[in-house]
């Protein structure tokens, strides 16, 4: 019996409880994510970051919400009003839905979803549509040309992101995210679907509008993307969804692949060890995020599609086949551990060479012909 069926007999109070509980902490977490983010990368670049507002800067991202609520709501005049308004709503929405469905410890969420892989996967579509309408109903040739770059990178990328994550549906049997997560009281799964785990992070980068494929927000290039036009509380809902996107990918990921709150000893240590193990495992993956971000540099849109399209979908259906015939000849799991790692080297070792040392070679050489002495 939950909480609000145990001390007021309705089911839909008990909901409702969950969600404000839920809201509540998914700001706090978005505040403190744009102060870490700051953080990290000032390391990363030899900087310290914020200082100044509060202790060590702690009340940094509170002084920026603060400053955001309270500036002034543009809307420019060759806007379409209810399109730019209502969009920066539905690209926050879907990112809510997400949190809603993710278990953070056993049976702590929202709602436990017999099909909750599925509800993921369907209701983090709908954010393209919210992306679509700022970039449309914005009146600005920088907002539409984000918004369409958006909308071609999410929809390519989910392909691989879906099938990388049926690869690891497929060893479980279900889509019930508590059932996967308990699946892995011996082994997470990211040590048996390692290539999974490398297109499933790649994909999220990309989802999710971060370095390298930060292309639909590129200051440089069409300063800012599709919400160049939005001011005040809704910027401010565009960096919540964005942020708070960040949080729900990173519970996600560490439920499927990482064992969540079950490896190790969830059962054992109580519901407070459970929480902990899912909170750090995403913290481990959203610093793997903000080291991508400090360490690569952003791709073109042309590079982007094709790396898509010529290299990410390709691997994922061939790890799916490989799945498929493990599962039906009925080998051993260390075997496809053995198989699954090797493609991982394979297409990271692939990636490097393609993508970091030959352009940091052909850039090298550049530079010593264009001095006029010949490269060594």
């Amino acid at each position: 019996m939950t909480f609000g069926e145990a001390f007021f007999g309705m089911s839909w109070l008990d909901a409702i409880i969950r969600i404000v509980i839920v809201v509540l902490l998914m700001t706090v977490v978005v505040v403190y994510l744009t102060y870490g983010e700051r953080k990290v990368i000032a390391r990363f670049q030899m900087r310290l970051g914020p200082t100044r507002t509060g202790p060590a800067g702690l009340l940094q991202g509170v002084a920026d919400a603060l400053k955001l609520l309270c500036k002034e709501d543009v809307r420019p005049r060759n806007a379409d009003r209810w399109v730019f308004e209502f969009a920066p709503y539905l690209t926050f929405i879907p990112v809510f839905l997400v949190l809603a469905a993710l278990p953070f410890a056993r049976d702590w969420g929202v709602r436990n979803l017999a099909l909750g892989m599925f509800f993921v996967f369907a209701v983090l579509g709908l954010n393209i549509v919210g992306v679509l309408m700022a970039g449309l109903g914005s009146g600005n040739k920088y907002a539409l040309l984000g918004g369409v770059r958006a909308a071609a990178q999410m929809i390519s990328y989910e392909i691989p992101l879906v099938v990388a994550l049926l690869a690891v549906a497929m060893l479980a049997g279900t889509l019930d995210l508590n059932a996967i997560a308990a699946m892995q009281e011996s082994r997470p799964f990211v040590l048996v679907q390692p290539l999974a785990f490398v297109i499933f992070l790649t994909a999220v980068l990309s989802e999710l509008h971060r370095a390298p494929f930060d292309i639909p927000v590129a200051e440089s290039e069409i300063v800012g993307g599709y919400f160049v036009e939005y001011s005040g509380i809704r910027w401010s809902m565009f960096q919540l969804a964005e942020y708070a996107a960040l949080w729900a990918f990173s519970i996600f990921g560490a439920v499927v692949f990482l064992g969540g709150w079950q490896f190790p000893f969830g059962d054992d240590w109580g519901w407070w060890w459970q929480l902990i193990l899912t909170l750090v495992k995403s913290l481990l993956l959203i610093l793997l995020i903000f080291w991508v971000r400090a360490t690569l540099p952003r791709l073109r849109m042309d590079q982007l599609m094709s790396f898509c399209w010529k290299a990410l979908i390709e691997v994922s259906f061939a790890l799916l086949l490989v799945n498929g015939l493990f599962l039906y000849f009925g080998w051993s799991e260390i075997i496809l551990a053995v198989v699954n790692w090797a493609g991982a080297a394979a297409f990271l070792g692939a990636i490097y060479l393609r993508a970091i040392r030959k352009p940091a070679v052909e850039n090298l050489v550049g530079a010593y012909k264009h001095a006029g002495v010949s490269p060594p």
